[in-house]
C-alpha cells in the first residue's frame, strides 16, 4: 500500500486520528440519514408517540385479557422522561432513537479495541450482504440488547471470568432487559459458551443472567407480570397461526444468507493464513451462538438478524483486529490511509439510499386532520376504534395522532388482541385482504368507529354496509351512514 511520510513529530497524533475518524464516521452516518428525511417505519413511532400521549397501551389499544403490563416499561419510561424534560414531540423523540441507538450500537466496542478500524470493516462487510445496519436504524431498543451482546461476546475472547465481569455483565443484562424486554432468549449466548466449553463464563453468564433479570423486573415495580408478560406475547405471537404467512414479517422464516456463510469461510482461512496455531472457532462462543441462531432462522429470521449477525461481526472484528495489529503499527501512515478509505467506503455504503431505503416514507400521507384537514369527519370520533388490518396504519396514525382519544383494534402484536378480533384478523391475511372477511367488524362497528382498508382511488372497497371516502393516496376509511358523509374526489 502507498505510504506517505509525515514528519516523526506529527505520526504520534496518527491513533488519534485514526480514532476521530471513526468516531466521525459513526456520528455522520445517521446524521445524515436523517438528513434525507428518513422515518422508521415501524416501533419507533409507536414508541414515541406513546411517550408523547402519555397513556397507557390499555387505552390506545383494544387488548385481550392477557395483557397486564408494558412490554417495554422502561424504555417507554425513559422516553417520558426525555420528552417532558425537553418538551420534544414525537417526531423529537424518533430523530434522538434513530440517532442514539444507531450509534449506541456502534461503538459498543470500540473501548475494547486497540484498532477502531476494524470495526469500520465489520460494519461495511455487514452493510454489504445483510440488513443488519438498516436495523441498527430503526430506533428501536432491540439495539441495546445487539451491543450489550457483543460487549459480552467480544469481552469474554479477552479475560478470563471473575467479579468484575460478573458485575459487568449483570448491569449490561439489566439495561438490556429493562429496556428491551426480552429476557428468556438470554439462555442463547449462555449455551453458546457451553457448547464452546467455557463452562467458567457459561455458569458466570447464567448468574448474570438472572440476575440482571431479577433486577430489571424489580425495577419495573411488577416483577412478575413483566416476565410472565413477555412470554405470554412470545406464546401468542407464534401459537396462534396457521402458517408463517400470517405471521408479522420480522417473524418468518429467512432464506440461509448464503454470503454470510462466505464471510465465515472467508474468516477461517484468514486465521489458518494469519495465526494458523490460534484457538479454533469451536472454542468461540460467538461462533456458536452465530450457528445456532443460523439454524433457528429458518424458523424465525430474527434469530439471525438480532443474535446471528452480531455474533459474526464479533468474530470479523477480532480476526480483522488481529491482522491489523500485525500488519501496522500504531503510528503507521499506511494505517491513517486505510481507515481514512474504510471510512469513506462505509459511510458511502451505509447512507446510500438504495433502492429509496431511507427516503420511501417522504411519500407517506398521514391520516392527520392537522396534515389534511379534509379529513374532518372521517378519522373515529371520540370513543371510537379505528379497525384495520394493517399494522403500518396503527404506526403512522398513532404517530401523528398521540392524543386522540379514540383506540386502535390491531396494534403492534396480533397476539394482543381479543380472540375474535384476532380471529377477524387471521381471516384478513388469510385470504388476502379479501373484503368479505372484514364483515365481522363491520357488524360490530359503532358510529364514532372507522375502518380503514388500503387501495388506490379507483378501487372503492365492496363492503356495501359503509360509506367511504379515499382519504390520503393509498387508503379509504370507512364509516357508518349518516355521519354528514362528503366524498372526496380521489387523488
Amino acid at each position: 500500500m502507498f505510504e506517505f511520510e509525515l514528519p516523526e513529530r506529527y505520526r504520534h497524533y496518527i491513533p488519534l486520528a485514526v480514532w476521530a475518524i471513526v468516531a466521525a464516521v459513526l456520528i455522520f452516518i445517521p446524521l445524515k440519514i436523517i438528513e434525507c428525511g428518513y422515518l422508521p417505519g415501524d416501533d419507533a413511532l409507536r414508541h414515541c408517540a406513546k411517550a408523547v400521549s402519555g397513556k397507557s397501551w390499555t387505552d390506545i389499544l383494544v387488548l385481550n385479557s392477557s395483557y397486564r403490563l408494558d412490554h417495554n416499561l422502561g424504555w417507554h419510561a425513559l422516553l417520558g422522561f426525555i420528552h417532558r424534560a425537553t418538551g420534544w414531540g414525537a417526531e423529537g423523540l424518533v430523530i434522538l432513537c434513530v440517532v442514539g441507538l444507531f450509534i449506541a450500537a456502534n461503538a459498543a466496542l470500540l473501548p475494547w479495541l486497540k484498532r477502531p478500524e476494524a470495526w469500520l470493516v465489520a460494519l461495511l462487510a455487514s452493510m454489504i450482504v445483510s440488513d443488519l445496519p438498516q436495523r441498527l436504524l430503526l430506533g428501536r431498543p432491540f439495539a441495546l440488547t445487539i451491543a450489550v451482546l457483543m460487549i459480552i461476546l467480544f469481552v469474554a475472547q479477552k479475560a478470563r471470568p471473575d467479579r468484575k465481569h460478573f458485575i459487568l455483565f449483570t448491569a449490561l443484562i439489566t439495561f438490556a432487559i429493562l429496556f428491551h424486554g426480552v429476557w428468556y432468549l438470554w439462555v442463547l449466548p449462555v449455551a453458546a459458551f457451553a457448547f464452546a466449553g467455557e463452562f467458567g463464563w457459561a455458569l458466570l453468564l447464567a448468574g448474570a443472567w438472572l440476575a440482571g433479570t431479577a433486577l430489571a423486573a424489580l425495577l419495573t415495580g411488577h416483577p412478575a407480570d413483566y416476565l410472565s408478560q413477555a412470554v405470554t406475547m412470545m406464546v401468542g405471537a407464534f401459537g396462534q397461526h396457521a402458517t408463517n404467512r400470517t405471521e408479522v414479517t420480522e417473524f418468518q422464516p429467512f432464506a440461509g444468507d448464503i454470503l454470510a456463510v462466505v464471510i465465515v469461510g472467508t474468516l477461517v482461512l484468514l486465521r489458518y493464513v494469519t495465526k494458523p496455531d490460534a484457538v479454533a472457532f469451536t472454542r468461540n462462543p460467538a461462533f456458536w451462538l452465530m450457528c445456532g441462531c443460523w439454524m433457528l432462522a429458518f424458523r424465525v429470521g430474527r434469530f439471525w438478524e438480532d443474535w446471528g449477525w452480531p455474533s459474526l461481526m464479533v468474530l470479523i472484528v477480532a480476526e480483522i483486529e488481529f491482522l491489523f495489529l500485525a500488519k501496522f503499527t500504531a503510528d503507521s501512515t499506511k494505517r491513517l490511509l486505510l481507515t481514512l478509505i474504510l471510512g469513506a467506503a462505509t459511510f458511502l455504503a451505509v447512507t446510500s439510499d438504495w433502492n429509496s431505503r431511507y427516503t420511501k416514507n417522504l411519500t407517506w400521507q398521514f391520516l392527520s386532520v392537522a396534515d389534511h384537514p379534509e379529513l374532518a369527519g372521517w378519522l373515529p370520533d371520540d370513543g371510537g376504534i379505528l379497525y384495520a388490518a394493517d399494522m403500518g396504519i396503527f404506526y403512522q396514525t398513532f404517530y401523528k395522532n398521540p392524543n386522540a382519544n379514540w383506540r386502535y383494534i390491531l396494534g403492534y402484536e396480533p397476539a394482543l388482541m381479543p380472540p375474535d378480533d384476532f380471529a377477524t384478523y387471521h381471516s384478513i391475511q388469510w385470504n388476502n385482504g379479501d373484503a368479505k372477511a372484514y364483515l365481522p367488524w363491520v357488524e360490530k362497528m359503532k358510529p364514532a368507529d372507522r375502518l380503514v382498508i388500503g387501495g388506490s382511488g379507483g378501487e372503492r372497497p365492496d363492503i356495501p354496509q359503509l360509506e367511504w371516502n379515499y382519504g390520503v393516496s393509498g387508503l379509504w376509511i370507512g364509516r357508518l351512514p349518516g355521519n354528514n358523509f362528503r366524498l372526496v374526489t380521489p387523488r
